[in-house]
This record gives C-alpha cells, sequence and structure tokens, in this order.
C-alpha cells in the first residue's frame, strides 16, 4: 500500500527539499517538449486544448468536446463579455483565444513557459484577437497583478501543477475584485491510499504530466472556504469525461509501435515517453475511480 501525501512531489520522491524553481522547470520541460505531440496526437490549430473534452448529447467530435469544455466552464462560472479574465495556467492559449473569440473577453494569460507565451501569442494573432490577450510569463501562485484587479481567475487543468493548492487559491483571492468568480477544474483523488497494483499508474502520470500531486475534492473545497471564498460549488464531470479518457487511450494504444520505434532509435526523449505513458495509465486510474474530475466555482 502507498499513500499520496498533500503538498509533496512524486517525482523527485527521493528529495525531500525539492524547490518551487525545480518544480516549474520540470513543468516547463514537459509543456516544451511536448508541444507537437499535443498537437498531433490530442489538440488541433483550432481548440489549441491541452485539456480533457466535455461530452454530452450534442458533442459529435473530440476537437468539439475540447471547445465544449471551454463553453462548460464559461457557463457554470456565470462570466459576462466585459469580465476581465485571467487565463491561470494558458497553456498554448485555447481557452483564452475561445473567450475573446466568441464572447469578446479582455485577457491576461499567463504560463511559465516562455515558449508557449510565443506560441500562443501567434495563435492568436492567428484567430484575429491578439489585441485582446496579453499572454505573459507568471507564476499563477506569485503574480505580479495588483489587489483586486480581475472579475474572473481561470485555472483549467493547470492547478494542478501547483506543489500546494492553496497558494494558488489565496493569491486568487487576492486578486479578483469583491464579488469576482473563481472557476477551477482539474482532476481529484478519490482516495489517498494506493495499492500497489495501481501505484505505478498513479506515479506514470504524476511523472508524464509534470505534476506534483493531486488534491482530494473535499481538501479544495476546504482550502476554498478557510480562504475566505464563498457559494462554493462543485460540478461532478466525470461522466463527461469518461469518453474523452477512453479516446486518450486508444489512440496511446494506437501509436505504441511507433513509440517505442522511435525511443529505440533515439528520435524520442525520456519527457516525450513519459508524456506517453500517461495515456494509458490514466485510463487505468479513471476506470478505477481512483480519480474524478470536476469544476469548483467559488466568489469573493
Amino acid at each position: 500500500m502507498h499513500r499520496i501525501e498533500a503538498n509533496k512531489d512524486y517525482r523527485t520522491m527521493s528529495d525531500e527539499n525539492t524547490s518551487t524553481e525545480a518544480l516549474q522547470e520540470a513543468a516547463v520541460k514537459h509543456y516544451d517538449a511536448c508541444y507537437w505531440d499535443y498537437l498531433f496526437a490530442w489538440s488541433s490549430r483550432n481548440d489549441l486544448a491541452l485539456h480533457y473534452g466535455y461530452w454530452d448529447e450534442n458533442t459529435t467530435s473530440h476537437s468539439d468536446s475540447l471547445l465544449n469544455k471551454n463553453r462548460k466552464l464559461y457557463e457554470v462560472a456565470g462570466i459576462k463579455e466585459d469580465d476581465f479574465v485571467l487565463d491561470a495556467g494558458c497553456g498554448i492559449g485555447g481557452s483564452s483565444i475561445w473567450m475573446a473569440k466568441n464572447h469578446g473577453n479582455q485577457l491576461k494569460a499567463i504560463t511559465i513557459s516562455a515558449k508557449q507565451t510565443y506560441y500562443a501569442a501567434n495563435h492568436a494573432k492567428r484567430h484575429g484577437v491578439a489585441e485582446k490577450i496579453d499572454f505573459e510569463v507568471s507564476d499563477f501562485c506569485k503574480t505580479p497583478y495588483a489587489d483586486e484587479t480581475f472579475d474572473v481567475v481561470w485555472g483549467l487543468e493547470s492547478i494542478c501543477h501547483a506543489l500546494n493548492k492553496g497558494d494558488f487559491i489565496r493569491e486568487a483571492f487576492r486578486i479578483l475584485k469583491k464579488g469576482g468568480r473563481l472557476v477551477v477544474c482539474d482532476g481529484f483523488i478519490t482516495q489517498r491510499d494506493i495499492a500497489d497494483e495501481d501505484w505505478q499508474a498513479v506515479v506514470d502520470c504524476l511523472d508524464g504530466w509534470a505534476v506534483p500531486n493531486l488534491c482530494l475534492r473535499s481538501e479544495f473545497e476546504g482550502l476554498l472556504h478557510e480562504n475566505q471564498f464563498s457559494d462554493v460549488k462543485y460540478h461532478d464531470i466525470t461522466e463527461q469525461t469518461m469518453q474523452s479518457a477512453d479516446y486518450m487511450f486508444k489512440v496511446s494504444k494506437r501509436l505504441e509501435p511507433v513509440q517505442k520505434i522511435s525511443r529505440f532509435l533515439g528520435l524520442r526523449s525520456a519527457t516525450q515517453t513519459a508524456n506517453f505513458k500517461v495515456g494509458l495509465a490514466q485510463h487505468h486510474l479513471f476506470h478505477k475511480k481512483l480519480v474524478e474530475y470536476g469544476i469548483f466555482t467559488a466568489q469573493k
């Protein structure tokens, strides 16, 4: 039996004093190395998504499910077109571009990867919304913005990268205006004690996606209340995510022979190989019900 402890980095389990800088360096390395992998095997130049899709009765394709995720978050957070939004952990700009293009929002979009800001800015220009989004390199746990700057803080599959999720929540509260809303969509573990036969899948997921640890849903909700957020709500969308998790598994299985040959020939880095393993491991965790997936909304 193994145990996932809060605020511990399981990618460097031998080092109890892992610095924030080292964790960020690992995340930057992951996203920079896997940029083309994501565009080839998962997202497209239309959705630019580095997240799971949202499947409902009207979803007809994988790409549509990825865009549906943006629609779902926008809806449950009650975002309006004149809201000033911070996209915390913006990746290559998919959600920010979607908001600016479909609703006209003005945004700040931050990532710790300079390459991602470069890619995202180019994608925003291609989509005709470059003037609506400022892409900047910044840590969402310690931003340079003044108190009460934003109407909305948006975190789509990014807050999992924080070693201490409370650091992000405290910062979000600080930079939100009174009455501002927080929306976080992510995966959460359902238990801290993990059986031996499931542990490798956990490690593969954390290692492959440069995630230090995962939070229980109840713990994340507690952190929101502890940091003075009100009207805290959780929307369980695990069911609407399962088809996306299955799709990722099928893509990984289909590409497995190519991955093995490419790795043997030295054409795939260790980071890219670790990212590939997640496609198989995440499927195991979802189907064993060791993780759930949902959206938190809260108000300052």
